[in-house]
């Protein structure tokens, strides 16, 4: 006879592998990393300062 198999558990491993791939997608989706968003952020914004800059008064 062999020996008892825990279902439970590959269940779980199962539903972590899913969780993984679905993770890995969106990663390649939306994943930028926080420093990245706010330095374009700021340059964003140092661009838009510089169009302010030279407008000119009428």
């Amino acid at each position: 006879m062999g020996k008892p198999v825990n279902l439970n558990r590959y269940r779980k491993e199962k539903a972590r592998a899913e969780k993984k791939a679905r993770a890995d997608r969106n990663a390649v989706t939306f994943g930028r990393t926080k420093a990245e968003k706010d330095l374009d952020k700021a340059r964003n914004d140092q661009d838009a300062q510089r169009l302010d800059d030279h407008k000119r008064d009428e």
